[in-house]
C-alpha cells in the first residue's frame, strides 16, 4: 500500500466561519448527532422517567423498544476527514442482549451485523426515520458503525460513493443555519 500526500486541490482551509452567526471555528465541524432516538420524543414528557431507560449509547422504551447509538460515516472524497453523524437505530430485543453480553468483549468485532431501522433525522437527507440499516460492532469503547442499506436513498448513495468537500460544506452550512434559527 502506497501512501500519497493530498492532491493539490487541498486548498480547503481548516478554519470555518458560520454563514449565519459569523462564529469562526478552528476546523470545519464534521461531527453531528443526537443524544436520543427520535422515538424518545414520542413519549409524553411526564412519562419519560418511568417508561424510558436511557444510557449514553443504549435506550429501552417500555421494555419492548430497543435502540443503540451508532456512527454513520459519509466519506469526503477530496478531504482527509469524513462527515460523521452519531445516530440511533432500533435493534431487536435478542440483538440488544447480544450487544449487552459482548459489551466488554474484545472479540465482538466478529459479531454479524445487526439489522435495524434508523431512528434519527439526519439533516439535509430528507426522510431518514425508519430506513434500513446494518450496525457493525467496533473495538471495545467504540459505538458500532452503521451502514444505511435503504435502496436508492440519498444517504445510502452518499455513504457508498462519498461526497465532495463542497457538498460537505453545504451540509454543514445548512445544519448550522438551522441550529441558529
Amino acid at each position: 500500500m502506497k501512501l500519497t500526500s493530498l492532491p493539490e486541490e487541498s486548498h480547503h482551509t481548516t478554519a470555518y466561519k458560520c454563514p449565519c452567526c459569523g462564529q469562526t471555528y478552528d476546523e470545519l465541524p464534521l461531527c453531528f448527532g443526537s443524544d436520543k432516538p427520535d422515538y424518545y420524543y414520542a413519549i409524553p414528557t411526564d412519562e419519560r422517567e418511568k417508561r424510558i431507560e436511557l444510557k449514553e449509547s443504549l435506550c429501552v422504551v417500555d421494555e419492548e423498544h430497543f435502540f443503540h447509538r451508532c456512527r454513520l460515516i459519509i466519506p469526503i472524497i477530496d478531504y482527509p476527514e469524513d462527515l460523521i453523524f452519531n445516530v440511533w437505530a432500533s435493534i431487536s430485543e435478542d440483538n440488544f442482549w447480544i450487544r449487552m453480553d459482548l459489551w466488554g468483549n474484545p472479540n465482538r468485532t466478529q459479531q454479524n451485523p445487526y439489522f435495524g431501522w434508523l431512528q434519527t433525522l439526519v439533516p439535509t437527507y430528507g426522510e431518514t426515520l425508519n430506513i434500513k440499516t446494518l450496525a457493525f460492532e467496533q473495538e471495545v469503547g467504540h459505538i458500532p458503525h452503521i451502514k444505511v442499506v435503504e435502496e436508492n436513498h440519498a444517504l445510502t448513495i452518499d455513504q457508498e460513493k462519498g461526497i465532495t468537500y463542497e457538498k460537505a460544506l453545504d451540509i454543514v452550512d445548512k445544519i448550522l443555519s438551522e441550529a441558529h434559527s
